[in-house]
């Protein structure tokens, strides 16, 4: 019983430790540019008050969803017919590595500049930086698939979707995990670039307005709203998913 509570109490103390660090140095510098943990929690209520943080939030958290699962979808994809045929990969990895060293900002840039200042090219924009890197993952992920169990279900005759699900997708899972995680991570800061520069709602235009009135305080008030979702997302969606899914492993 102690041992499974002792991560919970550690995670509770490192909060505690956090916030008592970030009280210590507000009450030291004394600055409106570095408020205090409970002005900026103050502010937060405030802006879940009035509606403006639950609809900001929500806006970019749609987008989030479309872009994360388009980008998902197209990746893997891509990546496990990379990853099955060498001729094919030699062919694009040229185009990946391309894609890859593209700076988000010039996608975003681009994709507003050809398609003008439209939802579109907002998720367009956000899709195509995130792609690469889910083909690379699930690339590689196919690569080290076990070809005496891919040889195995050939000799019973699974069929194609059996061989896929009993045979392919328990070995690539942990592979589109670890894509989804750093997916989720990475997306979420493009958006809010995109946002940014070409949208008039969403958290990144509501840090925007906030960045023009030097408004530390509701800056890290939408910051702190917007990591707990993504945490709440990690917590009670992928890594049930995760457990789930590793249930075959012993």
């Amino acid at each position: 019983m102690d041992t499974q509570l002792l991560p919970k109490k550690l995670t509770l103390l490192s909060i505690l430790i956090f916030f008592g660090l970030w009280q210590g140095l507000a009450m030291l510098i004394q600055s409106n540019t570095f408020p205090l943990p409970i002005v900026v929690i103050d502010v937060l209520w405030q802006e879940i008050k009035n509606g403006q943080l639950p609809y900001h939030l929500g806006v970019t958290l749609f987008r989030l969803i479309i872009s994360f699962t388009i980008s998902m979808i197209i990746g893997c994809a891509i990546g496990i017919l990379l990853g099955q045929y060498k001729q094919l990969n030699a062919f694009f990895d040229n185009w990946l590595v391309i894609f890859l060293n593209i700076p988000a900002l010039v996608t975003i840039i681009l994709c507003y500049v050809w398609f003008g200042l439209i939802e579109t090219a907002a998720i367009l924009a956000v899709v195509i930086n995130k792609v690469p890197n889910v083909v690379v993952t699930i690339r590689e992920g196919t690569r080290t698939l076990d070809k005496d169990l891919m040889e195995m279900a050939e000799c019973y005759r699974f069929g194609k979707w059996k061989t896929f699900l009993h045979v392919i997708w328990p070995q690539l899972h942990p592979f589109v995990m670890a894509a989804a995680r750093s997916g989720l991570a990475l997306i979420w800061k493009i958006i809010l670039v995109v946002e940014l520069l070409g949208r008039s709602n969403g958290m990144g235009y509501q840090l925007h307005l906030f960045f023009q009135m030097f408004d530390v305080a509701s800056i890290l008030a939408y910051t702190i709203a917007f990591v707990s979702v993504i945490q709440i997302i990690e917590l009670f969606i992928l890594k049930p998913l995760d457990q789930k899914a590793m249930r075959w492993r012993r």
